[in-house]
C-alpha cells in the first residue's frame, strides 16, 4: 500500500502535536502577514479605466456597486482564444458565494482582455454568475502587469523585471496573459489601489487545493506545479483544455 507509515496510535498522537505546533506557528505567521497587508498604503488610481460587459460600459468605480471594496481577478483569457485558461477557471470554481464577499462591504469582479462577447458565451459554458468584464482596448492588463508586452510596457511581472525573469528561468511570464488578483477600496467616487499579487499568491483563496492539503496524497501535482485540473466540464472525456502558456 502506498501512504504514510503505519504506527501505533501513542506514536501518531505524538507526531500529530509536534505538527500541531507548526500549524499553530503559520496561522500565527498568517495572521501578522495578514495585518501588515492591511496596513500597507494606498496609492489612487488616476486613469478612468472602461470596461465591457453584457450590460453595457462600466467603469472600474461601477465595479464596486456601491461597496467601499473591490477585488479583481486577473483572468487570463487573451482575446485570440475560444475559451479561458483551465487554472483561472479552477480558481473561480472556488469563488465562495458572493453574499458572504458583500456582507462585508466587498465586491468582486474577473477581469481579461477577452471581448464581453466571448466572455459571456464561456461563462455560460461554465455555468458561473460572478460579474465578469472586458478589459479589451484598454491599458488595465497592461497597467496591472498582467498582459505582457515589451512593445506597449517594459516587462515585469511578480514584481520581477525583465532581466530577472530571465535569470530565474520564468521566461514563460514574459510574454502573454498572466494571473494575478488586485484589490482597491473606494472613497466617496476616489478609487485607491490597495494590494495586487501574482503568481502562488492567490492560492490561498483556492478551497480545492485547501482540502487536499489536509490528506495524505496532497495535491498531486507534477513536480514542477503544472495544473492537473481541467475545466468542470472536462472531466467526463478525455479532451484536455489549453494550456495557459
Amino acid at each position: 500500500m502506498s501512504g504514510p507509515q503505519i504506527v501505533s496510535r501513542e506514536d501518531w498522537l505524538r507526531a500529530r502535536i509536534e505538527l500541531l505546533a507548526k500549524e499553530k506557528a503559520l496561522t500565527d505567521a498568517r495572521d501578522e502577514v495578514s495585518a501588515a497587508r492591511r496596513a500597507l498604503p494606498m496609492t489612487p488610481v488616476e486613469k478612468d479605466y472602461r470596461f465591457r460587459s453584457a450590460s453595457g460600459e462600466k467603469s472600474l468605480l461601477d465595479l464596486f456597486e456601491g461597496r467601499r471594496q473591490l477585488i479583481t481577478y486577473h483572468f487570463m483569457f487573451d482575446p485570440s482564444w475560444d475559451e479561458g485558461c483551465v487554472s483561472c477557471s479552477f480558481l473561480v470554481d472556488n469563488v465562495a458565494h458572493l453574499g458572504h464577499l458583500n456582507s462585508r462591504d466587498t465586491s468582486f469582479a474577473a477581469v481579461s482582455r477577452a471581448p464581453a462577447e466571448k466572455i459571456e458565451k464561456f461563462k455560460a459554458r461554465m455555468g458561473w454568475t460572478i460579474p465578469w468584464v472586458s478589459s479589451f482596448g484598454t491599458d488595465f492588463n497592461y497597467d496591472f502587469k498582467v498582459t505582457v508586452d515589451e512593445s506597449v510596457a517594459p516587462v515585469e511581472y511578480n514584481y520581477k523585471d525583465k532581466a530577472t525573469l530571465e535569470r530565474e528561468g520564468l521566461t514563460h511570464h514574459m510574454s502573454g496573459e498572466q494571473h494575478g488578483l488586485s484589490v482597491f477600496f473606494r472613497d466617496g467616487s476616489n478609487v485607491f489601489h490597495t494590494y495586487s499579487t501574482y503568481g502562488r499568491g492567490p492560492d490561498i483563496v483556492l478551497g480545492t487545493y485547501n482540502y487536499l492539503d489536509f490528506t495524505p496524497l496532497g495535491r498531486q501535482e507534477v513536480g514542477t506545479g503544472i495544473m492537473l485540473f481541467k475545466h468542470h466540464d472536462r472531466y467526463e472525456s478525455a479532451a484536455d483544455g489549453p494550456s495557459c502558456h
